[in-house]
């Protein structure tokens, strides 16, 4: 896999992640809320490190920059190899979606932005796994070019 390939499908995952999640959380009542869940994280972050806090509208765009950039750091890994890379890549969107579901009460976050529901651990799981397939295709059509 050529490295721009792996790129260019990691920053797709991470970009369509970020927009299926804006999407849902604006029509169903039982979405994952992981802008909140970032928010809450930097928040944290930032007061252990007795920084400020910005309004919430700057966080908010801090926590999606943060995120664009972290998701498709990690997706590029998923399919920066040549070797099943459908398989890598679904299979670490898989576990990014559940470590968005069982991590936050370890991490001292509110697990309820990505646990409210049944409902809302799947839709947040889905979200990850879709980010890496997605990641998958657009770095095998690169790649391919």
């Amino acid at each position: 896999m050529k490295l721009l390939s792996a790129i260019g499908g990691g920053l797709a995952g991470a970009i369509a992640v970020t927009l299926i999640h804006e999407i849902v959380k604006r029509v169903e009542s039982d979405a994952p809320r992981m802008d909140l869940l970032g928010m809450d994280a930097l928040s944290k972050i930032l007061k252990h490190s007795d920084q400020p806090v910005p309004e919430s509208d700057t966080l908010f765009k801090a926590t999606l920059a943060g995120d664009i950039i972290s998701n498709a750091a990690y997706y590029s890994f998923a399919v920066a190899s040549n070797k099943k890379i459908w398989t890598r890549g679904s299979l670490l969107g898989l576990a990014a979606g559940i470590g968005a579901v069982v991590l936050p009460k370890y991490l001292g976050l509110n697990p309820v932005y990505s646990n409210k529901t049944a409902k809302t651990k799947v839709i947040t799981t889905s979200l990850y796994l879709a980010g890496g397939i997605i990641a998958s295709a657009v770095a095998k059509s690169l790649d391919s070019k």
